[in-house]
């Protein structure tokens, strides 16, 4: 997207040199990969060439999902997954007044910015009641859903795409949503989320389900087979993590778990305590631990939202202590917030503290004070702050707490 806003040139987006390769002895292949034979260990390729393996990974990475719905072959039908559409979306940018965007995620959300940073006219359709509604609260969407429409979007919530029309040349003229409505554009842009890559597999004899399936090695079922990044399944994924975690940091540690395992110091992968990063225009989100906005169990939430600015904190713990976090607008380190969910460390030791885990710029507003105000509002128990590692006063319970703290 920096690309398309002009922040950044093309060549910075290439994720190596072009002297890297042979530098590190990588015999680099442009070709498409069609047959694997396990039993004789060689992969062919569309132009013929044959490949024996000692070890064999298996890192194809995603593909956009689509929607089985009229018109969706249709040019002016992208997506913004490789740089290919990067070079389709720029080239049909001048002649763009309208696009319409589905999908309630983050892909979508850059879409929307990119092409409005070009003033192009963006409807965005989400079919669900609130942005981003699988990880954020209701709250948390709204403020989301609000800053969105202020930044000029016309957002579009519990509607969906069921029809994309043809102008009668075979590009885009418009699109038909559930409500009824039919929206002129010229660009569709599909962000609905993506799915392993592997058709290819078939005949190989790998096993797949949704991903290629792997142990807590990242070995198939295959000896000598490995599979990373978006394109591999879990078979039994720690808790709290999802068999198919389809982001650029789980990728990279399963690539550098796999490389020991093959230079033979066998590795299990460990991804640890969730985490993720976004921006929704220019409201930074994060997210550590267990931050399902649906509680379950013993789960409780405390929930701070600024009266005026978009940000929010929310905190998810429970009697045994916090389970995970949930910020937008304010920055929150990762290291500390994934201590005190690895040491189970209780609410209102986190909120006496709460300043570790901040770091906004400098000179920025402090929100902490106003946090654990809150949260004396919502409890009735006042927290004061820790200062120089010892408490300026003890704890006060203005009402009975069910607390380890004295």
């Amino acid at each position: 997207m920096y690309v398309y806003m002009g922040h950044m040139r093309w060549q910075d987006i290439i994720p190596y040199e072009a002297w890297f390769w042979e530098k590190n002895k990588i015999n680099l292949v442009k070709d498409l990969v069609t047959k694997i034979e396990p039993q004789h260990k060689t992969i062919s390729t569309a132009s013929g060439a044959h490949y024996q393996y000692d070890q064999l990974i298996i890192a194809t990475g995603s593909s956009p999902k689509t929607l089985n719905i009229e018109g969706i072959n249709l040019d002016g039908v992208t997506g913004l997954h490789a740089i290919q559409d990067l070079a389709y979306l720029e080239s049909r940018s001048k002649q763009l007044k309208k696009a319409v965007i589905v999908g309630g995620g983050l892909i979508g959300v850059e879409l929307a910015e990119m092409l409005h940073s070009r003033k192009i006219a963006v409807t965005h359709l989400v079919r669900e009641n609130g942005f981003a509604s699988s990880v954020l609260s209701k709250e948390e969407s709204g403020i989301v859903n609000q800053h969105i429409e202020h930044h000029g979007i016309d957002l579009r919530l519990d509607t969906e795409i069921i029809k994309i029309q043809d102008n009668g040349q075979g590009s885009v003229a418009s699109v038909t949503t559930t409500t009824g409505e039919d929206i002129e554009c010229q660009l569709v842009g599909m962000a609905i989320g993506v799915k392993p890559k592997l058709t290819w597999l078939g005949g190989s004899g790998i096993e797949v389900n949704i991903g290629v399936l792997t142990d807590v090695f990242l070995k198939t079922n295959v000896p000598d087979i490995f599979a990373i990044g978006d394109c591999a399944e879990l078979r039994n994924p720690d808790a709290g993590r999802k068999a198919v975690e389809p982001i650029w940091y789980t990728g990279r540690m399963m690539g550098e778990t796999v490389a020991k395992t093959i230079c033979g110091i066998e590795t299990k992968y460990q991804p640890g305590i969730w985490f993720n990063s976004a921006k929704f225009f220019d409201i930074e989100y994060q997210s550590y631990g267990d931050i399902n906005p649906i509680l379950s169990g013993n789960q409780s939430i405390f929930f701070w939202k600024h009266k005026i600015a978009s940000k929010s904190i929310r905190i998810n713990y429970t009697l045994n202590g916090v389970i995970g976090f949930s910020a937008l607008g304010i920055r929150l380190r990762q290291n500390v917030c994934h201590q005190w969910i690895h040491d189970k460390i209780m609410i209102e030791e986190v909120l006496a503290q709460f300043e570790l885990a901040v770091f906004d710029a400098e000179f920025s507003k402090k929100y902490a004070d106003k946090i654990r105000n809150a949260y004396f509002e919502q409890t009735g128990k006042l927290i004061l702050k820790k200062a120089n590692g010892r408490y300026d006063q003890v704890y006060r319970f203005l009402k009975k707490a069910k607390s380890t703290y004295t």
